[in-house]
């Protein structure tokens, strides 16, 4: 840039910006701005270099750019004459750190008024003493308001997850609750069968081959194959017409103990031989003891391990455990995420992963990159409202990772595609929605972790495209 004359005033006044000004104040603009040339492809302003100057253009057309996943977006491209860019919350002076929001840049040759931005601020002040402060209080408030928001959106989403795990976590709790329970009445019954057949003074021989088919029996319970409801009646009257032939007393609660563990009338009669007939009864019941209390064993197994895998789930969404900013497998958050709400998705709702085996781990703040992922989501679940396809999938976009949220919903319109990421605009009804979900995300994608977050919509096919740089940035946010 090359400095040229400055402007008088009344080459001020024809610029919208100082038209109303009093000739004092055109006096202190045109003392104190100077006019600079810019030839074309010059930058005017740096994106993230210290704000020190207001600029006005004067001529030339100029480009806006901002810096998304490590290439350039151009946000604004214009020629007409009095455009500002730059410090353009000069107000504040040295009471608020500003850096430029973007990269100007002279696509023809320019001319720019130029004026220091803390000198600017001070005289403004003065000027304008209540306007300075509706801006600031605007300025302030909004951020107030929209960190309260984001807190209370937060906490509403905390309290979901919330519920979400706790109703995941009850239900096998609940069930290793009952199994042991239970387990305790079998062992108790098998004490007492075993008197019995101690009183029998029943024969070592017998006994050895007793503990022989019980021990055959409980190794053949992992590998028993499901049955289908009508299976496992007939099969269940079956055996129940062989124990009664032989004179056992409700013969339906040995039957079905006896078909869960995979056992038929064949497997029976090598109990029969291997016993007297008045010895038949005790042994069944003492084996079938044996039979639930390992299937019982087992439940509980299964039950504690799906609690143990939710509380991973838990850990691994919440990185509680973890540093914040670290190489970070985006495939496992999003597991995790769908963990957490669990709850959430319908019966009519179908989950497909799409991972990239071979994606690499991402530089990022993972319990953030939760957060996004649970916006995401949590949106397409509501779009769908109970019914339709979920899909998640990760690819390697260049030198990027891509991140594909993707729902059959009746999809958004597309007049208010390009407003999904305003703050407090939402398309839910009111009162179902702070319209921040997406703002948060999209800050916490493009300005925490230098990447993108971009949308599009039809019926039957909406996509939230998260992409983000597989390595650090120059200058982390």
């Amino acid at each position: 840039m090359t400095r040229a004359q400055q402007l008088t005033p009344e080459e001020l006044r024809g610029l919208f910006l100082f038209e109303d000004l009093t000739e004092d104040q055109l006096a202190w603009v045109a003392d104190n701005g100077d006019v600079v040339e810019c030839p074309a492809g010059a930058e005017v302003s740096v994106e993230g270099e210290p704000a020190e100057c207001f600029f006005v253009l004067l001529e030339g057309s100029l480009s806006m750019v901002r810096l998304v996943g490590g290439s350039e977006v151009e946000t604004v491209r214009t020629d007409h004459r009095g455009v500002y860019s730059g410090a353009v919350q000069f107000y504040f002076g040295d009471r608020l750190e500003q850096r430029y929001p973007a990269t100007v840049r002279a696509v023809t040759d320019c001319r720019f008024l130029t004026l220091p931005a803390q000198p600017f601020a001070a005289v403004f002040r003065q000027w304008y003493p209540m306007a300075v402060h509706l801006l600031e209080g605007m300025f302030v408030g909004q951020r107030n308001s929209a960190e309260l928001v984001g807190q209370r959106e937060r906490l509403l989403a905390l309290g979901k997850l919330t519920a979400g795990l706790t109703h995941e976590l009850n239900n096998p709790a609940a069930a290793a609750a009952r199994a042991a329970a239970a387990l305790r009445e079998r062992f108790a019954g098998m004490r007492h069968k075993l008197a019995l057949l101690s009183e029998k003074k029943l024969d070592g021989e017998v006994l050895r081959a007793l503990t022989g088919l019980q021990e055959e029996f409980i190794a053949r319970i992992p590998g028993t194959p499901d049955l289908s409801a009508l299976e496992r009646s007939d099969r269940e009257d079956a055996l129940g017409d062989w124990l009664d032939r032989r004179g056992v007393a409700q013969p339906w609660e040995l039957a079905g103990v006896f078909v869960a563990a995979g056992l038929g009338p064949e497997d029976l009669e090598r109990v029969a031989a291997a016993v007297a007939p008045s010895f038949l009864e005790p042994a069944l019941r003492w084996l079938s003891y044996t039979v639930e209390s390992e299937t019982l064993l087992a439940e509980i197994a299964d039950s504690t391990g799906r609690i143990s895998s939710l509380v991973d789930a838990a850990k691994q969404y919440s990185q509680m455990d973890r540093m914040p900013h670290q190489p970070t497998d985006l495939r496992a958050g999003l597991d995790a995420t769908l963990v957490m709400l669990g709850a959430k998705i319908a019966p009519g709702v179908t989950v497909v992963k799409d991972y990239d085996a071979d994606l690499p781990p991402v530089p990022a703040y993972a319990g953030e990159l939760n957060q996004v992922w649970t916006n995401l989501i949590h949106n397409a679940l509501d779009a769908m409202a109970g019914e339709g396809t979920l899909t998640l999938r990760t690819a390697r976009d260049g030198d990027c990772a891509l991140v594909e949220i993707v729902d059959t919903g009746p999809g958004i319109p597309a007049e208010l595609t390009s407003r999904v990421f305003e703050p407090f605009f939402s398309t839910k009804p009111v009162g179902q929605g702070t319209g921040l979900g997406l703002d948060v995300s999209w800050r916490i994608v493009v300005k925490r972790h230098g990447g993108d977050l971009r949308v599009t919509s039809r019926p039957g096919d909406t996509r939230f495209q998260v992409v983000l740089p597989l390595t650090e940035p120059t200058s982390p946010a």
